[in-house]
């Protein structure tokens, strides 16, 4: 991980992250309400929102951030909701703390900012059980060539080859008016 992009994420939880609204997205609701509640981890957890959500509709959750800022915000909001669940610091492309499998990893924003989308998916797939999802939200480059954060073809090019299938798509904008979707990926049995 950059040091430098560390340092520029953890500097903006101690004002309003633009990312941390706060408030978990429909999508997520959606999915709750249309599979039984097992155990979710939430990759790039933030402030702990979705962990919340998650645990309050009867999930064990776990999440992790690389910004131990939004990982000292998320512990004190899960003391405050009083509910239980387990929330870190690591590296989405490595996941050194993380353990046992999950039937749902959700990701919202973090894998579209991945530079090794490739060390990513290979730790997606280790912690991902068979037949379990991956609801990722993520915004598109609008350049390819461009440097920084989006999806391109190739980074969604890779992932059917780590043997997740996609059940669905939904595009739409960011609040940004940046083109974006939702995808729901299961691991094949």
């Amino acid at each position: 991980m950059n040091l430098f992009r560390n340092l520029k994420f953890n500097l903006s939880y101690f004002g309003n992250a633009p990312w941390d609204t706060g408030i978990s997205p429909p999508e997520l609701y959606d999915f709750i309400a249309s599979h039984p509640a097992a155990r979710a981890l939430d990759i790039g957890c933030g402030t702990g929102t979705n962990v919340i959500t998650l645990v309050n509709a009867g999930w064990q959750a776990t999440g992790f951030d690389f910004a131990s800022r939004a990982i000292s915000i998320a512990k004190q909001k899960i003391k405050r909701a009083g509910i239980q669940a387990n929330v870190f610091t690591d590296d989405a492309t490595q996941m050194k703390n993380v353990h046992g499998q999950f039937d749902l990893a959700l990701d919202i924003g973090c894998f579209h900012g991945i530079e090794s989308k490739a060390g990513y998916l290979t730790q997606l797939t280790r912690i991902l059980s068979p037949g379990g999802y991956w609801l990722m939200y993520g915004f598109f480059k609008p350049d390819a060539a461009l440097s920084g954060p989006g999806l391109v073809d190739s980074d969604l090019g890779m992932i059917p080859a780590r043997g997740l299938t996609l059940i669905s798509r939904v595009d739409g904008y960011d609040k940004r008016e940046r083109s974006s979707a939702w995808f729901l990926y299961q691991k094949n049995p």
